[in-house]
């Protein structure tokens, strides 16, 4: 399994030298805005040949809510002097912000031998250990990318009572109103993601929230589903610095998608 740790050139090109395939590059890109980053990701995949390593990048974003291709208008509700952008990567409408770990895979799917569909599960699988690795279960729900847990417990109770500030320490409407999904019953978002792939490689990645203010995931529809509430691991008790959460996710992605 490669070590998520930051190369240097030398210890970069050393790396190449000895490995029949590239070697995996993984950057720490700070804080940055959103559509800054993105604009690099797309010159990177467009100036890559066979031979351009993979990357993986750990960013945190200036808040941001953010539109992918499927993107419909209604889903934003009052987005005041939050940015909306709308990008090509796959999905619904979704939100960065300080407090969230963001790690784009700029992956070689031709070289991977995997389709897209198993990278996004790759991704959530890293995800989910990630989550087990500080004591929280995650899972996937059928048909909505992404990982999700149970939110049923005193703060559900407190939302649905109306208590103050219970909703937004949850993230989102706690009502099932018009156009509710019932799958998402007793759940919380905790990690979104999507991917574009570009001549058949790919790029964007996944989002997962640690520390962060949760209350403009109200005035959302998170990905696309109305009254789908979002959380982060600070909610659920766990008090984990982005860096060190970061790090261990890159280390649980780099094992799931270049696996030894």
């Amino acid at each position: 399994m490669m070590r998520p740790a930051w190369e240097t050139d030398d210890a970069f090109a050393r790396q190449a030298r000895e490995a029949r395939t590239p070697p995996v590059r993984l950057r720490d890109l700070g804080r940055s805005e959103y559509c800054e980053t993105w604009q690099a990701m797309r010159a990177f995949t467009e100036a890559r040949g066979p031979d351009t390593p993979d990357e993986l990048w750990l960013v945190e974003h200036h808040p941001v809510f953010t539109q992918g291709q499927a993107g419909r208008g209604e889903h934003v509700h009052t987005p005041g002097a939050i940015r909306v952008v709308a990008t090509d990567r796959g999905g619904q409408v979704t939100y960065h912000a300080p407090g969230q770990v963001v790690v784009y895979t700029l992956v070689d799917l031709r070289r991977t031998g995997f389709f897209v569909r198993e990278l996004v599960r790759r991704i959530e699988e890293a995800v989910i250990e990630t989550l087990a690795s500080y004591g929280v279960a995650g899972f996937r729900v059928d048909g909505a990318p992404g990982v999700y847990v149970r939110i049923a417990g005193p703060l559900e109770e407190e939302a649905q009572r109306g208590a103050a500030g219970a909703a937004d320490r949850i993230g989102g409407n706690p009502e099932e109103g018009p156009g509710f999904d019932p799958r998402f019953r007793d759940h919380a978002k905790i990690a979104a993601l999507g991917i574009k792939v570009h001549r058949g490689c790919a790029y964007h990645g996944v989002a997962l929230n640690v520390a962060m203010d949760l209350s403009p995931f109200s005035r959302i529809d998170p990905c696309g589903y109305p009254g789908l509430r979002a959380t982060d691991l600070a909610t659920l008790g766990v008090l984990a610095g982005r860096q060190a959460v970061g790090e261990r996710l890159l280390e649980r992605l780099c094992a799931q998608i270049f696996p030894d």
